[in-house]
């Protein structure tokens, strides 16, 4: 069953670390073992996982990707978000990520990051969870 996590970002770009809610939503589970999928059903929105103990690094992944993609520019595209979908293209909107002794397996420095590209919005975030079936052998 997918399970869902309510974000509201406040700026247009915005990196809003989810760690936390999905660690509560494994724990809610009992998920001791198996794989999360995370899944933006947005497509100016994104998923990634980077660097969680030095917020400079969202600022400046937020700041090449704006150097690449800028706001303004000659696309066809007229809503005025073009940049949004872009970028949501180049980070990307699934990760997966490992399950082990009813945590996530990350780095010691990850943290799962929701990328707001065109906000501020409500958003919602998908987790789907594959448990780990021990065998009885």
């Amino acid at each position: 069953m997918v399970k869902y996590i309510n974000v509201k970002s406040r700026t247009r770009n915005e990196f809003i670390d989810i760690t936390d809610k999905i660690q509560e939503l494994v724990r809610e589970e009992g998920i001791t073992g198996g794989i999360c999928s995370i899944y933006v059903p947005h497509t100016t929105a994104g998923i990634t996982i980077n660097e969680g103990a030095d917020t400079s690094v969202q600022r400046d992944i937020q700041t090449a990707l704006t150097k690449l993609v800028p706001l303004e520019a000659d696309y066809y595209h007229r809503e005025g978000n073009a940049d949004a979908h872009i970028k949501s293209t180049l980070v990307g909107v699934s990760q997966v990520v490992f399950i082990e002794e009813g945590k996530l397996l990350l780095g010691t420095w990850q943290a799962i990051y929701f990328c707001e590209f065109d906000g501020p919005r409500h958003r919602r975030v998908a987790v789907r969870f594959l448990k780990t079936i021990k065998s009885s052998s």
